[in-house]
C-alpha cells in the first residue's frame, strides 16, 4: 500500500512524516525504515527507526531507486512500514511522471505485506489521476 503527503516545498510535509513515523513504531509489530537524502533528522527519529541516508547510494534513476527499495525489503522480512521523505529526489522524478513508480511500489507493497508513505513536493492537484487517490493529507 502507497499513502501520499502531498504539498509544495515548504509546507511542513517532513514534520508530518517524521511525526507519523514515529508514532508508527510504537504499535509496530515489525520494523520501520525511514529513508532520507541527508542523517540531518536522525536525532529526530525513536532510535527503533532504522534511518537510511539513500545519498550515499548510486541510485540515477526510478528503476535504480526501486532496485534498491527491493534490497531492503530482501534483507528485512519483518519490515513493515517505510517513510520516504522527498520521494521525487530520492526516486529522480523531479519534474516527471511519478505513477508509473508508485504503482510499482503499490505492487511490492501488496506482494511483501509493506506499507510506503511518502513525502512528495507537489501539489495533490498536479499529481496524475491514478496516484491522487493515494493523497491522505494534502499541505
Amino acid at each position: 500500500m502507497v499513502q501520499i503527503i502531498a504539498g509544495d516545498k515548504g509546507k511542513g510535509k517532513t514534520k508530518y512524516l517524521l511525526d507519523k513515523a514515529n508514532a508508527a513504531i510504537k504499535d509496530a509489530a515489525g520494523s520501520v525504515v525511514y529513508l532520507d537524502k541527508s542523517s540531518k533528522h536522525m536525532y529526530e527519529l525513536n532510535n527503533k527507526i532504522r534511518l537510511i541516508n539513500v545519498k550515499g547510494f548510486d541510485i540515477n534513476d526510478s528503476s535504480g531507486f526501486l532496485g534498491f527499495i527491493c534490497g531492503i525489503l530482501s534483507q528485512d522480512h519483518d519490515l513493515e512500514t517505510m517513510f520516504l521523505d522527498s520521494f521525487l529526489k530520492l526516486a529522480c522524478l523531479e519534474g516527471q511522471d511519478i505513477s508509473d513508480t508508485v504503482a510499482a511500489l503499490d505492487r511490492i507493497g501488496e506482494k511483501f505485506n509493506v506499507t510506503f508513505v511518502l513525502s512528495v513536493s507537489m501539489d495533490a492537484d498536479a499529481m496524475p489521476e491514478s496516484v491522487r487517490e493515494k493523497v491522505i493529507i494534502s499541505l
